[in-house]
């Protein structure tokens, strides 16, 4: 059984309780929700609490005009689009062109036609449709613009704008955060011995390890190849290696399966952390953690590095 669409939100604001009487008559039935409004204040706030999709506003209000109104929603909106009627019992070209100049998208004059009033609104949800189909597609683009299509972490991009943010709020209020770069081990000669599927079996298993050991306050992704980020807040200096060091045995203790040959695989890291009150660009934290990183590959892989002295204090 085929659901029905749901009702369209549309409010609907005129003093005239005729009139709102007769714009009820009209839209009755299971296509459209009404809310009312009286005047231009509670229009507002009722636009506010519903972010209704439809808005038919009468040009002449007690406390504004419809333009006003148009005017003002216009800047409320901020998320989907809201398609805007005028009722009107104005006729000259001059009157119409400050209504649609002021946001409205259409107008109708009084007394409307019942038939011109559906036919109007049904172009407005037409419309409103397209916007919400143009702003899904929108997020999903940006949202693809952010992940790594592998792992399906955030990439780098991500990360950087993220960690951008967050140490400037680390800077505001006070607390740490630290980087951490981790690499895979030896990650070449999984690829050379047993093909780039066993590779990305070893990349999606860390990203999801990664992701168990990475609180709703932190972000972790992939910066690309078998190189990772790790962006930590509100963890001590004494706490940083301690935190690292369960997900660094997690990893190592995870065993593949690759041409019948169980083996496990471990991962490096370095980590630099900043506390202070002048945060350092952030691509500085990650190139004091990348060398933090080198100096646990160079100390025989499969451990953690703390840049010295460990934190940057401001």
């Amino acid at each position: 059984m085929t659901e029905a669409p749901p009702k369209l939100p549309v409010l609907v604001v005129d003093d005239s309780p005729f009139s709102r009487k007769l714009l009820e008559h009209a839209l009755a039935g299971d296509s459209y929700s009404l809310l009312f409004a009286e005047d231009g204040k509670e229009a507002l706030q009722l636009f506010k609490e519903h972010r209704t999709a439809i808005v038919i506003t009468d040009w002449m209000l007690p406390d504004s005009s419809g333009p006003e109104l148009c005017e003002r929603i216009r800047a409320e909106s901020t998320g989907s689009y809201t398609y805007i009627i005028l009722l009107t019992s104005m006729t000259e070209k001059e009157d119409i062109i400050k209504g649609l100049s002021s946001g409205a998208d259409d107008y109708l004059t009084k007394p409307f036609d019942r038939g011109e009033l559906l036919a109007r609104i049904g172009v407005g949800r037409r419309i409103i449709g397209l916007h919400r189909e143009i702003d899904t597609k929108n997020k999903q683009l940006k949202e693809m613009a952010h992940t790594d299509p592998l792992t399906g972490l955030p990439n780098r991009r991500a990360i950087e704008e993220w960690g951008e943010r967050q140490l400037r709020g680390a800077a505001r209020h006070g607390y740490p955060l630290w980087v951490v770069h981790a690499d895979l081990d030896s990650f070449k000669n999984i690829n050379d011995s047993y093909g780039h599927d066993a590779g990305d079996q070893v990349l999606k298993e860390f990203a999801a390890i990664l992701k168990e050991y990475t609180r709703a306050s932190d972000i972790s992704g992939r910066m690309g190849g078998d190189e990772f980020l790790l962006v930590m807040s509100h963890v001590g200096q004494s706490d940083i290696k301690t935190a690292l060091e369960r997900l660094r045995e997690r990893f190592a203790s995870k065993k593949f399966s690759f041409d019948g040959e169980n083996m496990a695989v471990t991962a490096s890291f370095g980590a630099c952390g900043f506390q202070g009150k002048e945060p350092p660009e952030f691509s500085l934290l990650v190139h004091q953690a990348d060398k933090a990183l080198y100096c646990a590959k160079r100390a025989g892989r499969n451990q953690i590095k703390i840049d010295s002295p460990g934190i940057l204090v401001s």
